[in-house]
């Protein structure tokens, strides 16, 4: 008898759903930066959905830096994000793979602090050949997207608590989801964003090696955030 092997069916929210839709519009030029959107109400009734259903939507577009919402006047969208950034996900995951950064920032800022406090010199010669594997792959064109895992786990094991490179591996799927948005757009665009990105994992590694926990946990946020305004904002072509 033939092994099935079947994923289960994405279950999308449904104000990412509304959020993928509404960011498709803005992806489109539908609505412009500056643009105000449609009141909460007539959101409700075009897409026929709740009001704590739209308000989901728009805090998480805010929360992205899509849109700004503003005191009596209404929720203006903020700019325009890479046209990129639906090529490679999905409009209705987008909002979900963004998520995974607010996590990433709280889980890894950590790992990068704690590995500088306790590494081996093993565990740093690690780390440093991870950088250098990634570095390679995106280089030479290529997305990088296992290199960058493996040297984000290897960070995590260098922490000497088990548990983080556990939790790291459990979310294996989402970060990979959101490593492969953020690195294909990398590879499509110029030398000098390539070359950035391998700077902010240098740095990383530069304060792990020299043992400044608070400067590794400071180069690690600084990474995830600015990584995140390279998803969603076209222009920062960096």
């Amino acid at each position: 008898m033939v092994d099935l092997q079947l994923k289960p069916a994405r279950r999308e929210k449904l104000a990412d759903i509304l959020y993928g839709q509404i960011l498709e519009q803005i992806v489109s030029g539908t609505f412009a930066a500056g643009d105000r959107l449609p009141s909460e109400n007539d959101i409700c009734k075009a897409f026929e959905v709740s009001r704590p259903v739209v308000r989901e939507a728009l805090q998480r577009l805010q929360a992205d830096g899509l849109v700004i919402a503003r005191q009596g006047a209404g929720t203006f969208v903020s700019h325009k994000p890479p046209g990129g950034l639906l090529a490679s996900t999905p409009p209705e995951q987008v909002a979900s793979v963004l998520r995974v950064t607010e996590v990433r920032i709280a889980l890894e800022t950590e790992c990068a602090r704690l590995a500088a406090e306790r590494r081996s010199s093993g565990e740093l010669a690690e780390i440093e050949a991870r950088l250098a594997a990634f570095e390679q792959a995106l280089l030479s064109g290529e997305a990088g997207l296992e290199e960058d895992f493996a040297f984000h786990l290897a960070i995590a094991n260098a922490t000497g608590n088990e548990v983080f490179p556990a939790v790291l591996e459990s979310l294996k799927g989402r970060i990979e989801d959101w490593m492969r948005s953020a690195l294909n757009m990398t590879r499509l665009g110029s030398e000098e964003r390539r070359r950035t990105i391998v700077e902010e994992h240098r740095n990383i590694v530069d304060a792990i090696a020299r043992q400044q926990a608070d400067q590794a946990a400071l180069y690690t946020k600084f990474h995830l955030v600015e990584a995140r305004r390279r998803l969603t904002d076209a222009r920062r072509d960096r």
